[in-house]
């Protein structure tokens, strides 16, 4: 089994977060949200995987560091990293088309900006599985269109009448992703766009009219990252699917308390400093943090950053910021300075 994963994009909609790290590598819980989905995936899968084919844009922002963490991620899980890059950002299926070599056999593909907690057997009578969540608001998604048989026979981009409330989440299983990789090189040959980009949906809708048989593997939790607010969310969820599984040890051992409480589920990284602080519920602190004289909860602090006599609700703060004072709900970027 392989694992295709685009990641080319650096998330407009997280700024300033992403404006210094890419959002696939912005933490959640502790860990980046590529190497949150990469395993959850792995873990669903049941399955070794071989091979795990990252697909990278510009070498400004996906540098060597990125490179080496990717890899390290692939070795965990006993699988070969591939790097391809993706030069222009021209669609979902022109950045599965960057993978082109590694592009054969059973393979699942699954776009970095987003979490599952799922629970299924991949179906091996199907060609392909599209995972989907079920939603209250359908028209907001692109959603499948089942048969009698629950095959998917259609996909269908935010409908005005009710077609299903299956939304597709962007993860895909392929018994032969090698059959997509000639569709969509139709698509390319063929110059077929749309929004200016070549899309997977092209390549998949082709696949459908030949035949090939679609079911759907529906996830428990579907957690987005898109901006703010919904990463926000997602951590706090997160922390407490980790904190209700006992698998992570979520504050480290060489974290150091000084008159403080931590509230659990909390993600506490290493090197951590709380000093008359109450952190928590649903807080992660990235590693070499210091919180003083402050209480924060339902927040997310990256790494190498000082906060001092705040009180921090639904606030994202980045890596390398100092902070001093008594806002609240923030969004702070990257060595910022606040004092």
């Amino acid at each position: 089994m392989k694992i295709i994963v685009p990641m080319a994009g650096r998330g407009s909609r997280l700024r300033p977060h992403s404006l210094t790290v890419p959002k696939p590598l912005i933490p959640v819980a502790g860990q980046p949200i590529v190497h949150r989905l990469v395993k959850d995936i792995a873990k669903v899968l049941k399955q070794s995987i071989e091979e795990i084919a990252f697909v990278l844009g510009d070498p400004a922002w996906f540098g060597d560091d990125v490179v080496k963490s990717l890899e390290a991620l692939a070795e965990s899980l006993g699988a070969k990293a591939s790097i391809y890059r993706q030069d222009l950002p021209l669609g979902t299926g022109h950045a599965i088309m960057c993978a082109k070599p590694s592009l054969s056999g059973p393979a699942v593909i699954a776009y970095a900006d987003t979490l599952i907690r799922a629970e299924f057997d991949l179906d091996n009578k199907a060609d392909a599985v599209i995972w989907t969540k079920q939603v209250e608001n359908p028209e907001a998604y692109g959603v499948v269109k089942l048969n009698e048989n629950n095959e998917i026979v259609e996909l269908v981009e935010k409908p005005e009448t009710f077609i299903s409330n299956q939304a597709v989440i962007g993860i895909y299983y392929f018994k032969d992703v090698a059959v997509l990789k000639g569709k969509l090189q139709e698509i390319l040959d063929e110059n077929i766009m749309n929004g200016g980009e070549y899309q997977i949906n092209d390549g998949i809708k082709r696949m459908m009219a030949d035949g090939k048989v679609f079911k759907t593997g529906t996830v428990d939790e579907w957690m987005d990252c898109g901006n703010k607010a919904i990463t926000i969310e997602t951590n706090q969820r997160m922390l407490g699917f980790l904190k209700a599984d006992g698998d992570e040890q979520l504050v480290a051992s060489s974290a150091k308390l000084d008159n403080s409480n931590i509230i659990e589920p909390c993600f506490i990284g290493d090197n951590v400093v709380l000093k008359n602080s109450t952190v928590g519920p649903f807080v992660s602190v990235g590693n070499d943090s210091v919180i003083e004289n402050t209480t924060v909860k339902n927040s997310l602090i990256q790494t190498h950053t000082t906060i001092k006599n705040a009180n921090l609700d639904n606030a994202m703060i980045g890596n390398h910021v100092k902070y001093n004072g008594d806002f609240t709900s923030i969004s702070i970027g990257d060595y910022s300075v606040l004092e």
